[in-house]
């Protein structure tokens, strides 16, 4: 399974378009090579790097699992919005204080849908999640502001 952005490369600058220092959208990724029996993907983005605890930039759940293609500021239809770390029900960009932090974009090919309602937290998603994976995928950003 993949998980790949025509907007930056793997450990590579997410451009300013996609931060709090732009428009603040989220990126296209494209999605290929699944295992069989996936029923749902599930999308998290975050950021290790942030001061007090892993901070949340978008949670994205039921993904249809013939989605190939997430596109920039859209989320696929039928997906469900997780709470991200601003409590709010969307994606929020990279916007770190200082120095450079890295993104992880974390993708994973479920064998069942997750029984969540929007604004679920990361932990009940990650809960949901387990015994279902059947595989996982990720890339890395880096931003840095200012650059």
């Amino acid at each position: 399974m993949k998980i790949t952005s025509p907007a930056f490369k793997n450990n590579s600058q997410i451009p300013a378009k996609y931060s709090c220092d732009g428009r603040n959208i989220n990126p296209e990724f494209d999605i290929s090579d699944l295992p069989k029996g996936v029923k749902s993907l599930v999308l998290i983005i975050d950021d290790p790097d942030s001061l007090s605890e892993t901070w949340v930039h978008w949670i994205l759940f039921n993904i249809d699992p013939k989605t190939n293609k997430i596109r920039e500021n859209s989320i696929p239809n039928k997906a469900v919005q997780g709470l991200n770390s601003w409590r709010k029900n969307e994606y929020n960009g990279p916007c770190p204080k200082s120095g450079t932090h890295k993104y992880m974009f974390k993708l994973y090919a479920l064998n069942k849908i997750l029984d969540l309602n929007q604004g679920a937290y990361k932990g009940d998603v990650e809960k949901a999640m387990k015994g279902c994976i059947l595989a996982k995928a990720q890339m890395i950003g880096l931003y840095s502001r200012g650059q």
